[in-house]
């Protein structure tokens, strides 16, 4: 059960980053823009799981500020995907992201 919430956990970080995308490529704005929204979203994304978030991240954070930042992190993705007009879909993805996170700290993973 420990192995299958890590690749829920896993799963769940992938689609904050396929959120973000589906949020920027929806935009009602011209091309550019939903070009700039659907690439840029996730890069921006990525790069701040890479330093702050990430098991092997530059600047690993620690204890609330880890919570502050998760939830954060998190909740962009379950915001954008409801804003890209999926609230049902960006419900079971905070619902999903909630229970592998609480099961992680249960378990000391």
């Amino acid at each position: 059960m420990k192995s299958l919430n890590l690749l829920v956990i896993f799963l769940s970080e992938l689609a904050v980053i396929g959120s973000v995308a589906t949020w920027g490529f929806t935009l009602g704005t011209g091309w550019g823009l939903r070009l700039l929204a659907g690439i840029g979203g996730p890069a921006v994304m990525i790069v701040l799981w890479a330093l702050f978030g990430s098991p092997e991240a530059s600047y690993k954070v620690h204890g609330a500020i880890r919570v502050l930042f998760e939830i954060g992190w998190f909740g962009v993705g379950a915001v954008a995907l409801a804003l890209a007009g999926y609230a049902a879909a960006a419900l079971v993805l905070a619902v999903v992201m909630a229970v592998g996170k609480g099961l992680a700290v249960v378990w000391h993973q």
